[in-house]
């Protein structure tokens, strides 16, 4: 069955649910796609636990937190979520977007937005063999539970924010706890690195520079060692429970970068007024876009969702104007939000 749908959201990350609010607030019912089986985009697949700082109003929510809160404002608008399926083709048939997902799933959208954050994304994964054969048990690229790492010996993998994030998280629920990085220098931030020496000179953590992982050894689906080369030094060889390697992703477009879009960089061109694509009605926010003075920020993808939003009622109900309402004043808003005020 072909759905019919004013607005298409493709990406489910903060940018994405945001937008679904923004179009609620106009009248304007949305549909959203996700490759990922879940909501949260790299908020709940790289760092939920992780808390951020920058969200306006709120001093601190952590990246799980952030998607629950924007789930919850999306409520009253009825999105509906189709998760687990990638959008594999995008034309223009007879003033709509015709649109196909990896399931086979049709649509005909007046207005597509496109809020794929770096696009379809994987975290870079450990060369080293039979490290496949134990991701999700004993190899992993995100942490879902930090408690599981309770009582375990541990070895992280990396030198940036999630690496060391993680290493100071974890220092005290593992019962050891390596950290790996092949190089001296770090990508991380200065007081997180000063933290993660902090805990190496307290004899809490093992920290190994100019080294990498070269060979590991299991028993079934669990990790029992890890062989680490020192570059200049002798090769260490450490029994391991579990490990934790944070490389950074490898962002992919993938289809996206067969529709007729202007790409540049891996990054969709837009306008600053609409944020709309070189395609009139596909517009494109969030990390996935480019501009002039463009900042990858999440607030900077809430903007841009509030514009789009605005540019896509007009050709949605075309030669109809556009007015600009406020939530804390406008009955229509009050009735679209299902909030009563006395």
């Amino acid at each position: 069955m072909t759905i019919q749908t004013d607005a298409l959201i493709i990406g489910a990350g903060p940018a994405g649910l945001f937008q679904i609010f923004e179009l609620g607030l106009l009248g304007i019912k949305s549909h959203i796609i996700d490759s990922l089986p879940t909501t949260g985009g790299q908020c709940t697949e790289l760092y939920p636990d992780k808390p951020i700082y920058d969200i306006p109003a709120l001093p601190i929510v952590s990246g799980q937190g952030l998607i629950d809160n924007l789930l919850e404002q999306a409520k009253p608008f009825d999105p509906v979520y189709h998760l687990g399926e990638e959008v594999t083709e995008v034309r223009q048939e007879d003033g709509y977007f015709f649109v196909r997902t990896s399931k086979d799933q049709e649509f005909h959208a007046k207005t597509v937005f496109v809020a794929g954050g770096v696009g379809s994304f994987q975290p870079r994964r450990l060369r080293v063999d039979g490290a496949e054969e134990l991701e999700g048990t004993s190899v992993h690229y995100r942490v879902k539970d930090p408690d599981a790492f309770a009582g375990k010996k541990v070895v992280i993998c990396g030198g940036g924010d999630s690496a060391l994030d993680w290493v100071l998280a974890l220092a005290d629920k593992a019962a050891e706890l390596t950290l790996v990085h092949r190089r001296d220098e770090y990508r991380a931030a200065h007081a997180t690195v000063a933290g993660a020496k902090a805990l190496e000179a307290a004899g809490k953590i093992r920290i190994l520079e100019n080294a990498r992982v070269k060979t590991i050894t299991a028993d079934g689906p669990q990790l029992t060692g890890v062989g680490i080369d020192v570059k200049g030094g002798d090769a260490v060889i450490l029994e391991a429970d579990q490990l934790l390697a944070f490389f950074g992703l490898a962002p992919k477009l993938g289809p996206i970068a067969e529709w007729g879009l202007t790409i540049s960089k891996k990054a969709i061109e837009v306008d600053t007024e609409k944020f709309e694509s070189n395609v009139p009605g596909i517009f494109a926010i969030g990390d996935i876009n480019s501009y002039p003075g463009k900042k990858k920020l999440i607030l900077s993808g809430f903007h841009e969702a509030a514009l789009a939003a605005f540019a896509a009622k007009a050709i949605i109900e075309p030669g109809k104007k556009v007015n600009l309402q406020y939530t804390t004043t406008s009955p229509v808003m009050h009735e679209r939000l299902g909030v009563e005020v006395d």
